[in-house]
């Protein structure tokens, strides 16, 4: 079994081959971020310039986006989170890392949010941008905080002293 580069642990002829030949439709949003993450692992620029919406094909490089798949060495893609983009929804976004190699150089990661619109049942790529940083959580407790251990004190009475 070829398992489809998306990370799905499924077939790819099972997975993103028939969304990327076009005998299936993806069904939601993420169904077609994935297909376009295995249209650039195995070269299929048609497909990846096909499920673009046409409003925003304008600028398109079809050989340079060619060259770039090819000399890639293409290594996983995560799909951070969704909104939306369901079968029953007509737009969505998928937050995903996708992972590759240029030229032999240190790995790269591709963090981006991107929008996705249906229209007559078909998914299709909008727009993306780069995804912000998110801000760090601390687990730190203060002194005046209840105590983590959960006897109901201050921590500076309990654990902190």
């Amino acid at each position: 079994m070829n398992n489809c580069p998306c990370g799905s642990n499924t077939a790819y002829t099972a997975c993103c081959q028939p969304v990327i030949t076009g005998t299936r439709l993806a069904e939601t949003a993420e169904a077609l971020m994935r297909a376009r993450y295995s249209a650039y692992v195995n070269t299929e620029m048609d497909f990846v310039f096909e499920s673009t919406h046409p409003d925003h094909r304008q600028g398109y490089d079809h050989e340079g986006t060619r060259t770039w798949a090819e000399n890639s060495e293409w290594l996983g893609l995560e799909i951070i989170c969704t909104n939306k983009g369901g079968k029953d929804d007509t737009s969505g976004e998928v937050e995903f890392i996708a992972r590759f190699r240029e030229q032999g150089a240190a790995p790269h990661e591709h963090h981006e949010n991107s929008r996705f619109i249906k229209e007559d049942g078909s998914w299709y790529f909008a727009e993306g941008e780069m995804a912000k940083q998110r801000p760090l959580l601390s687990n730190k407790v203060g002194r005046n905080d209840p105590c983590s251990c959960g006897s109901g004190i201050k921590y500076k009475k309990c654990c902190g002293r």
